[in-house]
């Protein structure tokens, strides 16, 4: 969105985590990279019961909210604030694969594809109209790493093409929806 020339007013991360041997603190990559731009970065702990939280994000008067794995659930309020909406990037051809874990779910159920789609958001999980959609296939030789790699560049370039838009929303079909769930380390 940068190097495509649009004015990014804030950007909002998950918060520093512990991480290597000494727990030290770590900024996630999409902090570490508004910060290499000198972008403002947010990360509240939760979302839910925050009006602190909304009312700073209103205050950006943002044209559109650009959303891809933030791992929080935005409140309606959050969702209505920009003046186009909020616009999430999946990775996955929804309605398959609704949820947190997309791309391991398609390698792991042996899809012979996945792809993005980025959708206008609503309170559903994953639930709102389709905006863009472009496939990518998965090999024998597709490891959910590869998957994630080529699924990010697509989503990047599909987000530039979302917001240069007018696109058609389109509703997701009722039919084929699954669900990927949260991934546990066991």
């Amino acid at each position: 969105l940068h190097a495509a020339g649009h004015e990014i007013v804030a950007v909002y991360s998950q918060p520093p985590r512990p991480a290597g041997r000494g727990k030290a603190l770590r900024a996630s990559p999409v902090q570490q990279a508004a910060q290499e731009l000198d972008l403002p970065v947010h990360h509240p702990l939760s979302l839910r019961n925050n009006p602190e939280a909304w009312q700073a994000f209103a205050a950006l008067k943002a044209d559109a909210a650009i959303v891809a794995a933030y791992g929080l659930i935005l409140p309606q309020v959050m969702l209505d604030a920009p003046r186009l909406g909020c616009l999430n990037i999946h990775a996955s051809l929804l309605p398959r694969w609704r949820g947190a874990s997309p791309i391991q779910s398609a390698v792991l159920a042996g899809d012979t594809q996945s792809g993005v789609t980025i959708m206008q958001m609503e309170a559903g999980l994953d639930t709102g109209p389709m905006l863009l959609r472009e496939s990518v296939p998965i090999t024998a030789h597709t490891t959910a790493t590869t998957l994630h790699d080529a699924l990010s560049a697509l989503g990047g370039t599909l987000a530039v093409q979302a917001l240069a838009g007018p696109h058609a929303a389109v509703p997701q079909p009722e039919a084929g929806v699954t669900y990927a769930p949260r991934l546990r380390s066991e």
